[in-house]
């Protein structure tokens, strides 16, 4: 029953902000659209369908913000009115009751939160779709900052993914460029999402990965967790004090170096990508703090990317041949890759990449849409059948989180040459000799294990072998020695008839 009423009130909402364009467009039920107008006579529909889909999403409540957010990251499927639309979503959620935040924190922890921390503020400072904040003060004196998860969550979650996967399979059947879009694909995305950021712990753990990724740097601080708090359904970590970097002018009045900052922000997103394949996949402003030192902050980690050896370096190499407007050997990695069809002609693809990113270069960011250009690339990947990699998405969502930062901070900044010098210092630490002895270290202590135990590995096989079959390898082995024996006897006696010869007639001469 409560599934009908749900799905009652999505309908009312789909139809009341004209939605229902996106299901008639295709030619199997575009009779039923008169109808719809002449029942619904009364609606307005003179807002683009991109802000009437985001303002509808919006109405629907924090779960499909959600999705909102993690479809605006999908401009390999959406048009780009629609992926622009759905990036201004924000978890605008009004908090839970204090009440239910310490019913919470009393289940976790098997007692009242006044005997867990030192002080608790009833008051939460940040509020978004899937959990809140409140600061601490743990019995040791330090401050903290405790994340609780909203109650009721699962429930409702379970209740509107299955009915977004049935509104996925509809879409596919009647909608034109359904199946192209792959909407079941989105919502199995989405729920992966959704049930990373549900456990608390997981997320705990992604923080502790990037704090020791970073530990004692100059350019970024991460939280240290408080393991003994936290649970799957509270988290507990070390409180921050900084300035949001939103804030501009109050970070220029404390005397921060903007355009220093902006560079900075590069560096980390880089460091994040190629050195470590671990990155904070979720950099918006207001997850991004400036400290006293003038070192980055980093908040909120439920949505954290990783990239393969494979990944980093496809991603580098492409990165390098695009500062290098190497067309030619972009399109060649596509192809070695097998991202594109086999049959792809190289100078076809080369020719389709160069006029997407040519214009873009030797100018600042303000100038500088990282949206279209991907845009056109999606548009230039669809023409070639290139395969979207899912391991990627994330990335491409970050990038765009990163121009926006960007253009903030410092509208002059030229990311290419910001990039540039830490890409190739990257590439010669990899494929250089310094590679070549990090590898080396890096395999030694399994060769170490492996070589004294190849002559007891080597007796194995050769046992397994059948008896029969290892006299007819042996008695090929010894054929092939006796030929190759022949070959170099003869070889032997036509050196020594051509040194003959030689002395021969040196002595004439």
């Amino acid at each position: 029953m409560l599934r009908l009423l749900r799905l009652a009130r999505i309908l009312s909402v789909v139809l009341r902000h004209g939605l229902d364009e996106f299901a008639t467009g295709h030619e199997r039920v575009r009779w039923i659209r008169p109808l719809i107008r002449t029942v619904f006579f009364w609606r307005r529909l003179d807002r683009p369908r991109g802000e009437r889909l985001r303002r509808a999403l919006e109405e629907l409540g924090p779960i499909f913000v959600k999705f909102g957010q993690v479809l605006s990251t999908r401009r390999d499927l959406l048009s780009a009115d629609l992926a622009d639309e759905l990036a201004k979503l924000q978890d605008r959620v009004p908090p839970f009751p204090a009440e239910q935040a310490l019913a919470t924190l009393q289940r976790a922890y098997g007692r009242p939160v006044d005997e867990v921390f030192a002080r608790f503020d009833r008051q939460p400072v940040a509020s978004a779709s899937v959990a809140q904040v409140h600061f601490a003060v743990l019995p040791d004196g330090r401050e903290a900052a405790v994340k609780i998860l909203r109650p009721g969550l699962a429930p409702v979650i379970a209740r509107d993914i299955a009915l977004l996967e049935t509104a996925a399979s509809l879409v596919e059947v009647v909608w034109k460029d359904g199946k192209r879009l792959r909407p079941r694909e989105v919502i199995a995305e989405f729920r992966n999402h959704l049930r990373d950021e549900l456990d608390l712990q997981r997320e705990a753990a992604n923080a502790s990965q990037l704090r020791r990724n970073f530990r004692d740097s100059p350019l970024l601080r991460v939280p240290e967790v408080y393991w003994d708090w936290c649970m799957p359904e509270v988290m507990v970590m070390e409180r921050m004090h900084g300035t949001p970097i939103s804030q501009v002018q109050v970070l220029r009045e404390q005397g921060v170096d903007i355009a220093r900052l902006s560079r900075t922000g590069v560096e980390i997103f880089f460091t994040q990508v190629f050195r470590d394949g671990f990155f904070h996949a979720d950099m918006h402003p207001g997850n991004i703090f400036v400290g006293p030192d003038g070192r980055y902050i980093a908040l909120d980690f439920g949505i954290m990317g990783t990239l393969t050896e494979v990944d980093k370096n496809y991603l580098a190499r492409n990165f390098l041949a695009f500062f290098r407007r190497d067309y030619r050997r972009v399109a060649l990695a596509h192809v070695e890759a097998g991202w594109v069809p086999p049959g792809t002609r190289v100078d076809e693809f080369e020719s389709a990449i160069r006029a997407v990113c040519e214009p873009i270069f030797d100018k600042p960011l303000k100038e500088i849409s990282f949206g279209r250009v991907l845009l056109r690339l999606f548009q230039t990947a669809r023409r070639f059948e290139l395969e979207v990699q899912p391991q990627l998405v994330l990335l491409q969502k970050t990038l765009l989180n990163i121009e926006g930062l960007g253009r903030e901070l410092d509208p002059d900044l030229d990311l290419w040459k910001t990039a540039k010098p830490f890409l190739e210092r990257w590439m010669s630490e990899q494929v250089g000799w310094r590679g070549l002895l990090r590898h080396l270290k890096e395999e030694a202590p399994q060769w170490g294990v492996l070589l004294p135990q190849l002559p007891r590995l080597a007796h194995h096989a050769l046992a397994r072998v059948e008896p029969h079959r290892l006299e007819a390898a042996l008695r090929a082995l010894g054929q092939e020695q006796k030929r190759q024996s022949r070959l170099l006897a003869l070889l032997a006696a036509g050196v020594g008839a051509v040194i003959v010869l030689l002395l021969a007639l040196l002595t004439v001469g």
